[in-house]
């Protein structure tokens, strides 16, 4: 097999991005879907290989709760976005907690899920604390779901939504949905 160049190719494409939105345009559908798969499979390939996730998440797991104890918002650090989620509980049947769904399923479920950690809550309350990494994908949807549960009934608090856009964390919106009485 011939060796491949593709330095003028990548010279356009780096040069100006708009290049590639016409290249796109150029092909076939089932080039643009192997295409599309590619990328997401390179972006996916770099998130692993890429930076120390143990001392991401060790770091994260100092700094990544507020003094409620739940997790704060996701951030994007390196090639990876981290997700702490967390419940702390006053009892069986009473807890605060906060986690991430992505792309509508939850996290600990996503297919996307590059590694998770969980801790058990140090101090008096009962709980624990997890730290999520998921690589970088354009179009990746993430809401961050704040809720409690009282006497076995569990309601939602909050909601805020982000999207990945250019490999950023963009906040779409943020609603309180707690005096609906969803569940």
């Amino acid at each position: 097999m011939a060796t491949r160049r593709y330095g003028t190719i990548v010279k356009h494409l780096t040069d100006d991005p708009d290049t590639a939105v016409e290249l796109a345009a150029k092909l076939s559908d089932d080039v643009l879907h192997h295409l599309a798969e590619a990328l997401r499979d390179e972006a996916r390939r770099r998130a692993i290989r890429g930076g120390d996730h143990a001392a991401l998440i060790a770091e994260t797991f100092d700094t990544g709760f507020g003094r409620d104890g739940l997790g704060v918002d996701p951030w994007v650090e390196g090639d990876v976005i981290v997700c702490p989620g967390a419940m702390v509980a006053k009892s069986k049947s009473n807890h605060r907690c906060r986690f991430v769904s992505v792309d509508d399923v939850w996290i600990w479920e996503s297919g996307e899920l590059l590694e998770e950690e969980k801790r058990s809550n140090p101090g008096a309350e009962d709980g624990f604390r997890a730290v999520a990494l998921l690589p970088i994908l354009n179009g990746m949807t993430l809401d961050v779901v704040s809720g409690r549960a009282r006497g076995g009934q569990h309601s939602v608090d909050q909601v805020t939504s982000y999207v990945v856009r250019r490999g950023t964390l963009i906040e779409v919106s943020r609603r309180d949905v707690s005096g609906r009485g969803m569940k």
